[in-house]
């Protein structure tokens, strides 16, 4: 590792209009392209992140690579679904496959505190390190140890659907990044291009089959804002906290619910884990202020155990697709199953 690696809408009125434009027109859902990706709101285009994991074949560059590493990358590659070009270019930008000469390589430490053959700090390698021989250590200096922990490192930072910003998690320097790539590019033959998928990803917006049209009404506006910053207390178009995107997107079907996530958690009816469905509501402890019975995040489901959430300023994406399923994951809730809710829809779909 270098020296500079760190640890890291509309009144009522408007809302019936949709809901005849879009709630009981199920043609206009049939393509999830247009109604998720680019061309509405501040998403932008989406990216196929379906091959961002493939394991190309070896080139006749790869031959320059020590047997017993390029065996290592490639094992590493298939565990972590990383492809091991990519692994290969990190190790040779960052040690030559562990043939440098430089101090930190094979014992000690460079003068910024890295070492090993994929320079981790110490820290970072305690906090990610991987026994990839199962001898019962877990060595910075043995390649069996650190390139699956490069492998580990790099899946937590995004790779591979997102492996130009994983790369610069490794070392900030986008030089660095386009120097791992040329090698990863060379290693496979050239032909190579990682994948970027900048947090929104195509697959993200296939919904369950079965999802009724008011659901996909409501879900189509949350995506549609996949891109946008996270701000505190924002209320949209421009900007949007974790439950002003839940009040946003109920309101396109004519619906209102509470403004914060801790008025929103006894609004709906509650849902056992596991019977959760695309439009409800997954609430998170978020730390002090909050517990099991008060809430401090949300999270919308789409399906297929993820959700569209407005996460944080500093995540990336601020808004975006993410799992539910977490150690904080308190509860479910279904708004549509408040008896006054379905004697709204009730009734907007009665005036169509």
């Amino acid at each position: 590792m270098s020296p500079r690696r760190l640890l890291l809408v509309g009144a009522l009125g408007v809302a019936a209009v949709m809901f005849a434009a879009l709630v009981f027109v199920p043609i206009l859902f049939g393509a999830s392209q247009f109604l998720f990706g680019g061309g509405i709101g501040g998403g932008g285009g989406c990216v196929n992140v379906a091959g961002a994991g493939a394991q190309p074949a070896a080139a006749t560059d790869a031959k320059s690579v020590p047997a017993d590493y390029l065996k290592l990358y490639q094992e590493a590659g298939r565990k972590y679904g990383i492809p091991w070009n990519l692994l290969a270019g990190v190790g040779k930008v960052e040690t030559d496959h562990g043939r440098s000469t430089m101090p930190g390589v094979s014992s000690g430490e460079n003068y910024a505190g890295a070492g090993g053959p994929m320079q981790f700090l110490a820290a970072t390698f305690k906090a990610f390190a991987v026994d990839g021989d199962k001898d019962g250590k877990k060595d910075r200096y043995d390649p069996e140890d650190a390139i699956p922990t490069a492998a580990a490192y790099l899946k937590h930072n995004g790779a591979p659907e997102r492996m130009r910003t994983a790369i610069f998690q490794y070392n900030h320097s986008w030089d660095y990044v386009d120097l791992v790539l040329d090698w990863a590019k060379r290693y496979a033959g050239g032909e190579f291009e990682a994948v970027q998928a900048n947090g929104i990803n195509c697959e993200d917006n296939e919904l369950p089959a079965n999802v009724g049209a008011l659901v996909k009404t409501i879900i189509a506006f949350a995506m549609a804002q996949r891109g946008k910053p996270y701000v505190f207390g924002a209320n949209g178009p421009d900007a949007y906290d974790c439950s002003s995107l839940i009040q946003a997107a109920y309101r396109q079907v004519g619906l209102n619910l509470p403004r914060t996530t801790f008025e929103q958690w006894p609004f709906g009816v509650k849902i056992a884990k596991g019977k959760e469905q695309p439009g409800d509501l997954v609430f998170f402890n978020s730390g002090p202020g909050t517990s099991a019975d008060n809430p401090g995040h949300v999270g919308m489901v789409i399906g297929g155990g993820k959700m569209i959430v407005a996460s944080c300023s500093a995540c990336v994406p601020a808004i975006g697709v993410k799992t539910y399923k977490k150690a904080n994951w308190i509860g479910v809730t279904r708004p549509l199953a408040r008896p006054d809710f379905k004697k709204k829809v009730s009734e907007l779909a009665a005036r169509q």
